[in-house]
């Protein structure tokens, strides 16, 4: 397993699937790579390189919690690009490592060759969801067998009444399907969150949308947007909007796919992304 060390000294681990041209990738949740298994197939297209954030994985835990704050994360984007002897690099991002990407972009736009954003969390462009566009996404499942508990979960969750119970009972809406796979899926992260460095991610300070939008704006490189047509987590409106401010952003929303399109519908989902990463 490959080391680098990060500009404040913490040995940061990434894991690599694949040969050809490398595509750095982020995952999401401050939890490690492992759950992004190979995309579904994409190594077979390119080089992955899977960055285990801070605290996870096989990645030292820092010295200061504050480190994990995601304006800071983009600093071992930089270290990693150092590291792998990169004058530009391919980045894609899952999630929350969305916020990471965009502002890595915004800090070093002459760094990134092209973008990809999958299922994308959009709190560094200050985009929110309202609980009526939660539930229209989620009433998109109602013919679910699973989908009344879960509903009736989501409504807990939302009226910040939730329970860990409740959490777990709206996963289903995080997967195209609810199947054996999806479920073993989703069992494997149990646990695997860094909580602390969750907790300080979006920290004060973190975000500072304006001045995000304006720096994508200029931000001239190839850019996809992937939204699952039935995520709950990143809703497709909202990712639409994300791709608006882009000047050269490609919004594919994938059909009934929920927040990990590689796992729903792999050969529709690496086929839209090796075409753009070609």
């Amino acid at each position: 397993m490959p080391t680098f060390s990060a500009h404040d000294g913490t040995g940061l681990a990434y894991h690599v699937f694949g040969e050809g041209t490398p595509l750095i990738c982020l995952p999401g949740g401050m939890q490690d790579s492992d759950y992004l298994g190979e995309l579904g197939g994409l190594s077979a297209y390119r080089q992955l390189i899977m960055m285990d954030p801070r605290g996870t994985g096989q990645s030292a835990v820092p010295e200061d919690a504050a480190s994990y704050r995601c304006d800071r994360l983009v600093d071992e984007v930089e270290a990693l690009r150092e590291h792998l002897g990169l004058d530009r690099l391919d980045l894609l991002a899952h999630c929350a490592g969305a916020n990471i990407a965009a502002l890595y972009v915004a800090r070093h736009p002459e760094r990134v060759s092209k973008l990809a954003l999958i299922t994308p969390s959009t709190r560094a462009v200050g985009i929110d969801a309202t609980g009526e566009t939660r539930r229209e996404t989620a009433q998109l499942r109602k013919g679910e067998p699973w989908f009344a508990a879960a509903f009736a979960a989501l409504e807990t969750v939302m009226a910040d009444n939730a329970t860990d119970d409740s959490w777990k009972a709206i996963d289903p809406f995080y997967y195209g399907r609810w199947d054996a796979a999806a479920q073993a899926h989703q069992a494997a992260q149990d646990g695997r969150q860094n909580k602390e460095a969750a907790a300080a991610f979006g920290a004060e300070g973190a975000f500072d949308p304006d001045a995000t939008r304006a720096a994508l704006a200029a931000f001239n490189a190839p850019v996809l947007l992937i939204a699952g047509e039935v995520d709950l987590n990143s809703i497709a409106s909202l990712v639409a909007e994300f791709a608006d401010l882009f000047p050269n952003a490609e919004l594919v929303v994938q059909p009934e796919a929920g927040h990990y399109p590689w796992l729903d519908d792999a050969d529709r989902f690496v086929a839209t992304a090796a075409t753009f990463l070609a």
